[in-house]
């Protein structure tokens, strides 16, 4: 809120007519503006005397009487100000929504699967890289015919791990998950397989290449297991 914008609350101050926020601004402001403190002292005076009128009984029949252009034209600066604090409020409102959603998305984690589009020439979000350097292993399920090749990566929150799947077929839900040395499995990354599948006749794309990450360090994990989402079935277990 400009000083401009506070000069015009004055009448508004006096006379009451401030909502909380706008009240606790304009006093504030009041507080360091000589004219505004000058002109609250003149106008509480008729603020009071206003008060004390009871409204006067017009005559039957007769027009109303148009206010003062003074009164009109301050409330009407008062208005504006209002209308123009309010539009200042809703896009800042909608600039912070913008962020929080901005934060929602990467806070989900970072995949990259085979509808995505990829990366302009030159740039690589990383999954080609740790599928190339990473501690790589693979396997191939001699049952279902899906074959893939999982890396891990250290970090200090856990392992960054990257997946290439191929020769599944769909429609399906699956899930990565990396099985710790007691059993227990921790979802690493989830997707969907289209009808096509990857890398079968027909498919839009020759493997999945996807990313994901889990609070167990690579030690901790004995191996990674591609399942369905809902029937649970093992599509493939890559040792770690």
């Amino acid at each position: 809120m400009t000083a401009d914008m506070l000069h015009i609350d004055v009448g508004a101050y006096a006379l009451g007519l401030l909502e909380e926020p706008d009240r606790r601004a304009f006093e504030a402001h009041l507080a360091s503006c000589a004219s505004c403190h000058e002109e609250l002292g003149t106008l509480r005076g008729v603020a009071r005397t206003l008060d004390g009128i009871g409204p006067i009984a017009e005559p039957a029949g007769a027009p109303p009487v148009p206010p003062e252009p003074a009164v009109v034209a301050d409330l009407m600066r008062h208005r504006t100000a209002r209308q123009r604090r309010h539009r200042a409020a809703r896009a800042l409102a909608a600039a912070a929504a913008g962020v929080v959603l901005l934060g929602g998305a990467l806070g989900t984690g970072f995949t990259l699967g085979a509808d995505r589009e990829p990366p302009p020439a030159g740039q690589d979000d990383g999954t080609a890289a740790l599928l190339r350097d990473g501690h790589r292993t693979s396997a191939t399920d001699a049952g279902t015919g899906v074959t893939g090749t999982v890396a891990t990566q250290e970090k200090a929150w856990g392992s960054r791990i990257a997946m290439r799947l191929g020769k599944v077929r769909g429609p399906l839900e699956c899930e990565l998950v990396a099985v710790d040395r007691r059993g227990e499995a921790h979802t690493v990354v989830g997707w969907s397989v289209p009808a096509k599948g990857y890398g079968l006749p027909g498919s839009p794309q020759p493997a999945l290449a996807l990313q994901g990450g889990t609070a167990l360090r690579p030690e901790e994990i004995s191996r990674f297991e591609v399942r369905t989402i809902g029937t649970g079935r093992t599509l493939l277990t890559v040792p770690a």
